[in-house]
């Protein structure tokens, strides 16, 4: 039932996203900007985009950035049968996607926060996958969202959807309104959306807190109901990005391969984030993603499965001697 209501919903939006970007009426921008762009100006963000890489941010050029990786590889490999390069811990190179060991120092989290992550860190060096929404198959918060590298977008009048791992995760973004005074969080949060010329601009709140697995990134980051992120997507050319996409390889596990090169003269997506949560970081903090474009998606499914990919073996889980029936 959930595959065939998701096809429906895929189906659904899709034939609405043939409208062309260059057909919307002219609107006024929301979120108090009070400014008016023509149609032709709205850019076309309609299509599937692919951002294959763990953890996933692309830390900022300078100033605050998201906590990053303390157990490293010394360099890149493509994926195996294990689900990971299965090199050995180093203190350089990229995120050891096989430990987890978020930096708990970094002076942006506030004490309780760091404790959190530091807690999240040793278990992971001590070889425990802790459960995340992920690996739970739970609805990923924002951010945690950003793990599923495949995300399609589509755009209407009035509003921007964006599928993420091949639709089974689903954020809505309503164009030219605002938040509501009595905001009910939700799993993706309240999320509203205008265009500044060639750029759509996202403002989310109200993101669910009292659920299991609420962090933001691999690391076990908390979040507080005062988490606030703006998003702002712009197309850009090869040169305009290829300094993310540095920052991106000497960071970032990219367990697919290099998913940009060959695209050089294709337009990517780039999201510029800007994240704060004054009940978990000391200042606000930015990243970027740099999505490549892609081929399109299939439909993704999260099922409850005692096999470890990542381990390449079966869970240690309680057995019965006997069938109790």
């Amino acid at each position: 039932m959930d595959r065939q209501r998701n096809f429906l919903l895929f189906a659904a939006m899709a034939a609405a996203a043939t409208l062309p970007a260059a057909a919307q009426t002219a609107s006024t921008v929301g979120s108090g900007a009070g400014e008016t762009h023509s149609a032709a100006a709205i850019p076309d963000f309609s299509r599937a985009w692919n951002h294959p890489a763990f953890p996933w941010f692309e830390p900022p050029a300078s100033g605050p950035g998201p906590i990053t990786n303390l157990s490293r590889w010394p360099e890149q490999r493509a994926q195996n049968q294990g689900g990971s390069a299965a090199l050995p811990a180093s203190k350089v190179g990229i995120s050891n996607y096989d430990q987890l060991v978020g930096d708990y120092k970094n002076p942006i989290l506030q004490p309780w926060a760091a404790a959190v992550v530091k807690r999240f860190g040793e278990m992971s060096l001590a070889g425990i996958t802790y459960p995340n929404a992920s690996n739970q198959c739970w609805p990923h918060p924002m951010l945690f969202v950003y793990k599923l590298a495949g995300m399609t977008m589509f755009q209407q009048p009035d509003r921007v959807t964006m599928l993420y791992g091949g639709g089974g995760e689903v954020r809505r973004v309503r164009l030219n309104d605002s938040h509501p005074s009595q905001l009910k969080p939700s799993w993706y949060g309240d999320s509203v959306g205008h265009y500044e010329g060639d750029t759509l601009v996202i403002d989310t709140v109200g993101v669910k807190t009292d659920r299991p697995y609420a962090m933001i990134d691999l690391f076990g980051t908390p979040y507080t109901d005062k988490l606030h992120v703006v998003e702002r997507y712009r197309l850009r050319d090869y040169d305009q990005v290829k300094d993310a996409l540095e920052r991106n390889r000497k960071e970032n596990w990219l367990f697919n391969g290099d998913a940009w090169t060959g695209h050089e003269r294709d337009k990517f997506l780039q999201a510029h984030v800007t994240v704060e949560d004054a009940g978990v970081f000391t200042a606000p903090w930015t990243a970027t993603l740099t999505y490549a474009p892609a081929n399109g998606g299939g439909e993704g499914v999260c099922a409850e499965n005692r096999h470890e990919y990542y381990n390449n073996k079966d869970s240690d889980v309680p057995k019965a001697d006997k069938p109790d029936f």
